[in-house]
């Protein structure tokens, strides 16, 4: 019987719905509701009644609640003795895609962190490589992009990983290049117009992750001229000092734009929508440290991503 799964039908049972518990659990409905399911087959017992109203505790959900209440108060009681016996060192590790509001979100979330001792790892890179620190446990968290069309395939690749996902931002992606890009100068532009300038590019043409992740690339015909490029840093200094470059990225914030002297710009022909995706392997409970960034996060897309 899993703590985990204990504590989202406790939640379920005080609120009545999943969809009120996903919000206050910061987890997605699927993950709860099958979490309940395992629970109900673990213990051979139907803990709630489900109906379009919500979720109603059975005669036997009742009593298996007043049990479970009582166990995540031990379980508390127990946490906070070795809480405050031995204070715990602040912990965050996650790994994510190159994206302004994100390295937003955790410069705001880094004003959080108080005075006792902590240990914050921040990683920027790509697709694979995410997946597989957080599959290999080196990352409790980590943030995945990918486009639209393959999102059945890319869930189904991290559910047969016994990893959990939850949508963080969906965007279509927008153009940035140097104010002095002669781009920058027209109202409208299109795929084809970038064609004779060099593509910053966030991917590993060298390891692609999933297949599906190839069949994405193999969707759009290779740029001319393209240079891969992982540090966010390294990529705004590149479309700053070469005027001959671009990049494709979610919606970048005006205070970047200017502290590099860029511009960005939309394609009329572009249709393609991507979404990232917080993933963290099944199991695994937010820290109040993971909840702090989750919600700068959150924060900075409402803000940016409008």
């Amino acid at each position: 019987m899993n703590i985990l799964h204990i504590k989202y039908a406790v939640e379920v049972a005080k609120l009545g719905s999943v969809s009120k518990a996903s919000e206050i659990l910061f987890t997605a409905q699927p993950n709860i509701s099958r979490s309940i399911r395992e629970l109900e087959t673990d213990l051979g017992i139907e803990i709630f009644n489900r109906s379009a109203k919500g979720m109603v505790l059975t005669p036997e959900g009742e009593e298996f609640i007043e049990y479970a209440k009582g166990i995540l108060e031990q379980i508390d009681q127990v946490e906070k003795h070795y809480k405050e016996k031995y204070p715990k060192k602040q912990k965050l590790s996650i790994s994510v895609p190159c994206a302004c509001y994100i390295s937003e979100a955790f410069a705001q979330f880094s004003k959080t962190i108080t005075e006792d001792t902590a240990e914050i790892v921040y990683k920027e890179t790509d697709f694979g490589k995410t997946v597989n620190d957080v599959y290999n446990n080196n990352y409790k968290l980590g943030i995945i992009r990918y486009p639209e069309q393959h999102d059945r395939y890319f869930k189904a690749s991290l559910e047969e990983k016994e990893l959990c996902y939850d949508m963080i931002a969906e965007f279509r992606p927008v153009v940035i290049m140097s104010e002095k890009n002669p781009l920058a100068k027209m109202d409208e532009i299109s795929v084809k117009d970038l064609e004779q300038y060099i593509e910053i590019s966030h991917d590993d043409p060298y390891m692609p992750p999933f297949p599906a992740a190839r069949s994405a690339k193999e969707e759009q015909s290779a740029p001319p001229r393209r240079i891969c490029v992982f540090e966010r840093a390294s990529q705004l200094d590149l479309l700053s000092e070469n005027v001959s470059t671009y990049m494709w990225v979610s919606p970048a914030s005006e205070k970047i734009l200017a502290r590099y002297g860029l511009v960005q710009k939309q394609c009329t022909d572009n249709d393609k929508i991507y979404k990232d995706v917080l993933i963290y392997k099944n199991g695994y409970s937010f820290s109040d440290i993971d909840r702090k960034f989750i919600t700068a996060l959150i924060e900075s897309r409402r803000k940016y991503l409008k």
